[in-house]
């Protein structure tokens, strides 16, 4: 067997060898990627805050908050320090006070956000305005 035909087969082994380790290496670094949020339940949480913020710069500001804290994925969980949802409760049985349903209703997340914005900052653009000075709020 000559090597140049040796160098033919090994060759494209190496290529397909490489191309397994390069994909699985994209696989792991996507799985260990942070979850984020159905398209679906995201774009239905973003609908509701419209509805609930009418203001265009408010709802803004609470957008950008959101998508920073959450990723707009209702059922986002900080692992290490347990804040939980659309804008990231602690703790997270705080938005009980906005209904009984927090831990799966988007509506009720961001009912008990914009109230939170609200009362803590005085709106959702000063609350963005503090998030970007501290990196949170």
């Amino acid at each position: 067997m000559s090597v140049s035909f040796i160098r033919r087969i090994a060759s494209p082994k190496k290529a397909l060898t490489a191309a397994a380790v390069a994909a699985a290496t994209a696989g792991m670094a996507l799985s260990a990627a942070p979850a984020q949020a159905a398209p679906d339940a995201a774009s239905s949480a973003q609908a509701a805050a419209h509805k609930m913020i009418p203001d265009s710069a408010q709802y803004n500001a609470f957008s950008k908050i959101v998508e920073h804290e959450s990723g707009w994925n209702p059922t986002a969980t900080n692992s290490s320090s347990g804040a939980y949802g659309l804008v990231q409760a602690l703790p997270a049985s705080k938005m009980a006070s906005a209904g009984a349903d927090w831990k799966t209703n988007p509506a009720t997340q961001i009912k008990w956000g914009l109230d939170y914005m609200n009362s803590r900052y005085g709106s959702p653009t000063q609350a963005w305005n503090f998030w970007q000075a501290n990196g949170w709020y």
